[in-house]
């Protein structure tokens, strides 16, 4: 009895605290198709935000990552909408989905499943929202995926997670894994560091972007975003 008055106290306080989180999200955010998946319309933190030129110490979020479409996950999701039959009746996993646009295009293109994964709460909820506003159903999971064996999935995403040198090393090792046991690995990433010459020995660029004006000024003046496919082992 008292197990399952606790469980269902749990399931109260999780559910309370997304709901929380999410008209935060609806507060503090705008819906907008002003990138390059217009076919997509998602809650981001745009020029008309008061956030969007808030200092440090006046967002009521940690790090807001999950409200900016950053240019990885941008090519990742075009690449997805316009080429079908990559994700149609497969299981599609979203490392690190953020606002959760690869996971929403994935399930507009007929994926089988599709799991987006963060271990950011925000993450979750934004990514909830938007695929609400969308009209698609997909799964999340707070678990640490990265590194497991991934076996029911056929097709890995991974969007600007290249920002670390230490922790790309890490990635790209288990990425390599996943693709050696006969995944699809897509990677949307504009450039960074941490995707080294000797890394892209490994892999195809399968399309390039040229990104919307007003993505480049939220990104470092990144003018181009790339999508590659892990598919060279040598």
């Amino acid at each position: 009895m008292l197990t399952a008055i606790l469980q269902t106290k749990y399931y109260y306080q999780k559910h309370k605290m997304l709901r929380d989180i999410s008209a935060a999200i609806i507060r503090h955010t705008a819906l907008s198709r002003r990138h390059l998946t217009p076919e997509l319309v998602l809650r981001l933190i745009t020029p008309e935000c008061p956030l969007w030129r808030a200092k440090e110490g006046e967002s009521p979020f940690r790090d807001p990552f999950w409200a900016f479409y950053w240019p990885g996950g941008q090519a990742t999701a075009r690449y997805i909408l316009d080429n079908q039959d990559l994700v149609k009746d497969r299981n599609v996993l979203d490392i690190g989905c953020g606002c959760g646009a690869g996971s929403i295009a994935a399930a507009k293109m007929k994926a089988k499943y599709v799991l987006a994964n963060d271990i950011d709460h925000h993450a979750l909820a934004a990514t909830h929202l938007n695929a609400n506003l969308n009209g698609v159903l997909i799964d999340t999971s707070s678990k640490n995926l990265i590194g497991t064996k991934c076996e029911e999935f056929n097709v890995i995403l991974i969007g600007d997670m290249f920002y670390d040198e230490d922790f790309s090393q890490t990635l790209f090792k288990w990425l390599i894994k996943l693709h050696e046991a006969g995944k699809t690995i897509l990677i949307g990433d504009p450039g960074r560091h941490g995707l080294t010459e000797k890394r892209r020995r490994h892999v195809q660029m399968l399309a390039e972007y040229k990104m919307p004006r007003e993505s480049q000024e939220e990104n470092n003046g990144f003018t181009k975003t790339k999508v590659w496919k892990l598919n060279k082992l040598i």
